[in-house]
């Protein structure tokens, strides 16, 4: 089975809240500043969090899993644009067709990208097919929520109920995992203010890898994997993320050996 594994990381986008509100003579900060206000009024200062179709595509990683092959990576290259960065995307699902794995992929990941694509000249129909050009995506495609071709893991673990959802960085701690590691989604603007493309791609990176591992701990608890075969993963990304001499890599294994001790110690 081919298993892509995917998050996204994204800005304001600044350009259509100018074309939207006839905003002129501002720089990105300010454009941005306002769209922070008028979603905190919108909800009566709960959130400032900025609703799908305002957010433009700065990064998306992956875990490609496919026969022997282990890969991680952030689609293009760091002055790839938004289009580049979807077109990819949805390439990798015409060549592969995988199972499709996130955290909050079908609450926001997907959803984005769907507004994002409708922007760009991009064709994408293996993964809006529902079974016109493929009949055995009648019954298992990427769209309909309770199918197995887009793992929403999040979702599938909390039984669908929003009440029972919990974030990432705290359940791949919990199992053992790295989690987050001092940067977080709020400071990817900042980043992108700066310039620093470079290491919205990194954490991105990392965010991709806790989720390929909690989902290789969901594929032992449904019985998908074997533990051999579970030790095995888990030794076959370790043995990647060295070979691969990365810094951000480095960073996440010591996280996790170091989280491995604490837990053979009994302190967690």
């Amino acid at each position: 089975m081919n298993v892509f594994v995917f998050d996204i990381e994204t800005v304001p986008d600044v350009a259509s809240a100018r074309r939207l509100w006839q905003i002129d003579g501002l720089e990105d900060r300010d454009v941005a500043n306002i769209m922070f206000s008028k979603r905190q009024q919108e909800t009566d200062g709960r959130s400032d969090f900025l609703r799908h179709h305002l957010h433009k595509i700065v990064a998306i990683s992956a875990v490609l899993r496919i026969d022997d092959r282990l890969s991680v990576w952030s689609l293009g290259e760091v002055d790839s644009s938004e289009e580049e960065l979807i077109r990819r995307f949805y390439e990798g699902i015409e060549r592969f067709t995988p199972v499709l794995v996130s955290w909050n992929g079908g609450g926001f990941d997907l959803p984005v990208l769907h507004y994002r694509t409708l922007q760009y000249d991009i064709s994408a129909s293996r993964y809006w097919d529902t079974g016109v050009e493929d009949p055995s995506f009648r019954y298992n495609n990427y769209l309909s929520r309770f199918h197995w071709r887009h793992i929403d893991l999040m979702d599938v673990i909390s039984g669908y109920q929003g009440r029972a959802t919990a974030p990432l960085d705290e359940i791949a701690s919990l199992l053992g995992y790295p989690g987050k590691m001092g940067t977080s989604g709020k400071d990817v603007w900042q980043h992108y203010l700066e310039g620093n493309v470079r290491s919205i791609r990194d954490y991105c990176e990392t965010d991709v890898l806790n989720t390929y591992l909690v989902y290789l701990s969901f594929e032992r608890m449904r019985g998908h994997l074997l533990n051999a075969q579970f030790v095995s993963e888990l030794q076959r990304l370790k043995t990647y993320l060295i070979d691969s001499n990365q810094p951000h890599f480095s960073q996440f294994l010591n996280a996790w050996q170091a989280a491995d001790a604490l837990s053979e110690s009994g302190s967690i």
